[in-house]
């Protein structure tokens, strides 16, 4: 058997990530084009409604509305370079893993914790949390890979760090600091494994 037909050539290595995330940041363009244009933006009342029964629904929707096309492009740049980087350094089905738990972590407390009057939507959460994700796991892991992509991460988006603390000016840094540490959540729980295998740890007899 030729190397060629046992591994998959970067091409292909390199088709299932930006399918995967390009597709994702395309149908939040779509959802916000159908909401400003035909529904006038009240869409955005299907977000995170902190400590209301019916407000644990936007936990589901939150990430993929925005309050107008300047909110989504200013998230959608981190999103498709940070959930990127996640998508290349890892496997595709840990990288759905890593936004679930991200997304109801991010959701949840948001819902805890959130101002009651308010309405919480973006999908800021989702790129708090990869970064968090991708700092978190050179802590867990502490291998050459993962110290190598954080320095990396923070190199570029250092700055944002400063997103999880509270502020004015209609920001949900509850969702910023939740999704940072759902993200770190990830990290850890995806530290647990070695080779995609979980660790189980068994008393002496």
């Amino acid at each position: 058997m030729h190397e060629r037909d046992s591994q998959p050539n970067l091409q292909q290595q390199l088709k299932t990530p930006l399918l995967v995330i390009g597709g994702f940041v395309a149908l939040l363009w779509l959802i916000e084009i159908v909401d400003q244009l035909i529904f006038g933006g009240r869409l955005d009342s299907f977000g995170v409604h902190p400590r209301t029964l019916s407000g644990l629904w936007g936990i589901l929707w939150a990430p993929l509305l925005h309050s107008g096309f300047r909110h989504l492009l200013a998230n959608t740049g981190p999103l498709l370079i940070l959930g990127s980087i996640v998508m290349f350094s890892r496997r595709l089905r840990d990288f759905f893993l890593i936004s679930f738990v991200v997304v109801f972590v991010g959701g949840l407390g948001t819902w805890f914790i959130g101002p009651r009057a308010s309405v919480h939507l973006g999908a800021s959460g989702l790129i708090f949390g990869y970064f968090g994700f991708l700092l978190l796991s050179a802590y867990f892991e502490r291998s050459c890979r993962a110290i190598a992509i954080a320095l990396v991460v923070l190199l570029l988006y250092s700055g944002i760090i400063w997103g999880v603390l509270p502020q004015g000016g209609g920001i949900s840094w509850q969702t910023h600091l939740f999704g940072f540490l759902g993200g770190g959540l990830a990290a850890y729980l995806l530290s647990q494994r070695v080779d995609g295998i979980s660790i189980t740890v068994h008393d002496p007899i």
